[in-house]
């Protein structure tokens, strides 16, 4: 079950959703980042299969607390993690997620396309 489904930052794809996981593929388009989000039961873990992600773990504006993950690296978000996903100006970033299968369970808090704690 392939869904492709394109997002202003870039698409995503859900490879599997079953009710027990879900696997889905992540292009996140140079210079572009998701929402400031975290979910309340859904945990997932990201593993960077091309170019580098910046994962920016601040809680807000005023902090910096971003980690560059490289391809071949992996980052667990556990529930109530809050972070953003953010590609460099000069490359995509692809990345394959793992997660429990709550696919809406997604609270935005800061979002640069107005969407609202939807995807």
């Amino acid at each position: 079950m392939k869904q492709k489904i394109e997002k202003s930052w870039g698409c995503e794809e859900i490879i599997v959703h079953t009710d027990k996981y879900t696997m889905k593929k992540l292009l996140i388009r140079a210079g572009h980042k998701l929402s400031r989000q975290f979910h309340v039961k859904k945990d997932e873990t990201v593993y960077i299969n091309k170019g580098v992600l910046y994962l920016d773990l601040s809680r807000e504006d005023t902090e910096s607390n971003i980690r560059k993950l490289y391809e071949g690296e992996a980052w667990r978000l556990s529930p109530k993690t809050i972070y953003i996903f953010c590609a460099p100006p000069d490359e995509d970033v692809e990345l394959l997620e793992v997660s429990t299968p709550e696919l809406d369970d997604v609270v935005r808090l800061q979002d640069n396309y107005g969407r609202h704690n939807r995807a």
